[in-house]
């Protein structure tokens, strides 16, 4: 493999038209091409003069089940998955245009994402890829919940998770990720919900566009849903880490995950962000003096 990699952004625009999982809204999406250096934005179609979200760490606004995102007077929301897909698929520069504020759920997963993208094909660009290579570890801690990442040769995920309910107990996953690797053992795990859940977030308005056909839904004792994997759970928590930590771009390190959720990918997404500027201004100073 070459050491230098270049930017990578779609060949062609692809659309896609579904509900959000959160809102129950009709949504179109059109992936674009986007010049070098652009990064993924999302553009909300339906607002006036079409407000510009870069998907940013520094732009997340609440993890309340899902990551929003928020710049312009706008917001998008539940753009996990999506992000995971762009990450796998190595797109480096994407406008995404979206005339509602929630991509569409597909079936729960990153899998319809991926099939878009590889529809679209993809274009090499004229800049080199930007890959953030921990220089050391950071974390988040809550209790007995944790989220860390330490410098690695290459990008890799171990996660633990431990859930009460009968199917599910403690579940462990390690991957080295690759877009081989993401779309065999992680692209395919969708969101998993609990019937207790559901009837709280209808409550709060979340969840309207979830159904047994993109949410792998448990009651009390069994599972409603006909899996995909027997550890779906762990492999979909793998999913939404890839997703939320591409808010800081390509990286290299070994993350290991115990418990953790949005909160915690978005607290270490943030960290590491202000841990760059701080480099950054370094730098600068540096040569200005």
């Amino acid at each position: 493999m070459p050491n230098q990699e270049y930017q990578q952004t779609l060949a062609q625009k692809v659309s896609y038209t579904g509900v959000g999982l959160h809102s129950g809204k009709e949504v179109l999406m059109t992936l674009c091409p986007a010049e070098v250096n652009t990064g993924i934005v999302f553009v909300r179609t339906d607002l006036p003069e079409r407000p510009e979200i870069p998907a940013m760490a520094e732009n997340v606004t609440s993890t309340l089940k899902a990551t929003t995102l928020s710049a312009n007077g706008a917001e998008v929301f539940t753009v996990e998955h999506l992000m995971a897909a762009l990450a796998a698929m190595q797109i480096d520069n994407c406008r995404i245009e979206m005339n509602s504020p929630e991509p569409p759920v597909t079936d729960g997963s990153a899998a319809v994402f991926c099939d878009l993208i590889l529809q679209a094909g993809r274009v090499k660009q004229e800049a080199v890829r930007r890959v953030y290579a921990v220089p050391k570890s950071f974390a988040v801690y809550e209790d007995d919940k944790y989220i860390t990442i330490q410098p690695y040769d290459g990008y890799r995920i171990s996660f633990v998770s431990i859930n009460p309910h009968p199917k599910l107990g403690t579940q462990y996953f390690d991957v080295e990720l690759t877009e081989e690797s993401f779309l065999k053992e992680i692209a395919r795990a969708r969101t998993v919900g609990f019937m207790h859940e559901i009837k709280q977030l209808q409550a709060m308005g979340l969840g309207l566009g979830g159904s047994i056909e993109n949410v792998v839904i448990f009651d009390e004792d069994k599972v409603l849903t006909p899996m995909r994997f027997e550890d779906e759970l762990i492999r979909h928590k793998i999913l939404d880490v890839v997703g939320d930590l591409y808010l800081l771009g390509a990286l290299k390190g070994h993350v290991i995950a115990v418990k953790s959720g949005h909160a915690f990918n978005s607290g270490l997404a943030k960290q590491i962000r202000a841990y760059q500027l701080k480099e950054e201004e370094k730098c600068h100073s540096g040569i200005d003096s």
